[in-house]
Parts: C-alpha cells; sequence; structure tokens
C-alpha cells in the first residue's frame, strides 16, 4: 500500500512538473490582450514602418511583438512590472500596444542632446539593458523608447538602472529572452 501510495505520489509530481512550463496569466483580461495582440499585430521592423508613424492618426495603434512571437509568461510579467509605472503617462503600459500619438512624441524627442550627466545615465541604460539599448535593433521600437529613455532622465531624472529596468520591461521583440545582437 505504501509503494502505491509513494507511486502516486511520483506521478502526481511529475505530472506537475510536466505542466510547469504552461502558464496561464495572472489576470484573464491579460490572457485575452494576449490572444488578441499575438496574432493581431501591425508592428515590423522596417524602415519603412518607422517613417509611417508620424502620418498615422493619433489614437492609431502599434500593436504585436517585431521579431519573434510573444510569449504569455514574459507578457503577464511585462504588464505586472510596468504598473509600477503607471503614474508616469509617457511609459506605455503594454509594450505590445501602443499609441501612435505618443510614439509621435517620444519620436521627436529621440533626436535631442542630453547633458553629460543625462548622457552618462543614458549610457550606462544602453550597456546594461537586456537587449544592450531599448531594443534588439534600431527599428522604430528603438527610437520611440530611445526617446523615451531621453525623456525619462532629463525630465523625470530618471537614473541609468532606472531606464534599463523599463526598457527590459518593454522589450517588444517577442519571445521569453533577450534577443540582443552584441
Amino acid at each position: 500500500m505504501k509503494v502505491l501510495a509513494a507511486a502516486a505520489a511520483m506521478l502526481a509530481a511529475g505530472m506537475i512538473a510536466l505542466g510547469a512550463g504552461a502558464h496561464e496569466a495572472s489576470d484573464p483580461a491579460i490572457k485575452a490582450r494576449f490572444d488578441y495582440l499575438s496574432t493581431n499585430g501591425n508592428s515590423n521592423c522596417s524602415g519603412a514602418f518607422l517613417r509611417a508613424i508620424p502620418r498615422m492618426t493619433p489614437i492609431a495603434r502599434l500593436q504585436g511583438s517585431c521579431c519573434s512571437p510573444m510569449d504569455l509568461a514574459r507578457y503577464d510579467e511585462q504588464i505586472q512590472g510596468l504598473k509600477v509605472f503607471a503614474a508616469i503617462a509617457e511609459i506605455p503600459p503594454d509594450p505590445y500596444d501602443i499609441e501612435a500619438g505618443l510614439a509621435k512624441k517620444l519620436l521627436a524627442v529621440y533626436g535631442i542632446a542630453l547633458s553629460p550627466e543625462e548622457q552618462a545615465a543614458y549610457d550606462y541604460a544602453m550597456l546594461n539593458a537586456d537587449e544592450k539599448g531599448p531594443c534588439c535593433c534600431q527599428c522604430w521600437r528603438w527610437h520611440v523608447y530611445g526617446g523615451l529613455g531621453k525623456l525619462l532622465i532629463r525630465d523625470r531624472g530618471f537614473t541609468g538602472e532606472q531606464l534599463a529596468e523599463v526598457w527590459d520591461l518593454s522589450d517588444g521583440c517577442g519571445g521569453a529572452a533577450d534577443h540582443s545582437h552584441s
């Protein structure tokens, strides 16, 4: 009888271990958003897409991942993590669903010069973010989130460490891990 109970416990543990890779979002609304965004994206890494953003209506949405399919566990982690920054209107609460009006604003900030101290913070984030910058490639996200970084440092006093955290949580490349090309 003890052997049978032990075998049943081992079988149950094995089933739990097999199911450990599966992930359900902490909130059903997140799962529903994931289901939509992971299959209805409209953004891509092309220069043409970057150049099209200034011509988009402000309420248009930049949706979906750029490089890899979205990962539910990572998406849930990102949405939960970005809630810490909810009071900062310039930080998109969902890196896979960004309003074109905000993207335009952040693109305009991308070209600004920073003071030496501010540039040091920006450079720190570039070296220490998972993607070694705001995105894995110099696509529209690189420019939009690069502009966000400059704005956060200049106007909100963010440190390089804080910016790297925002960039890591805002990674829109898709997938479960970083995609750094370095």
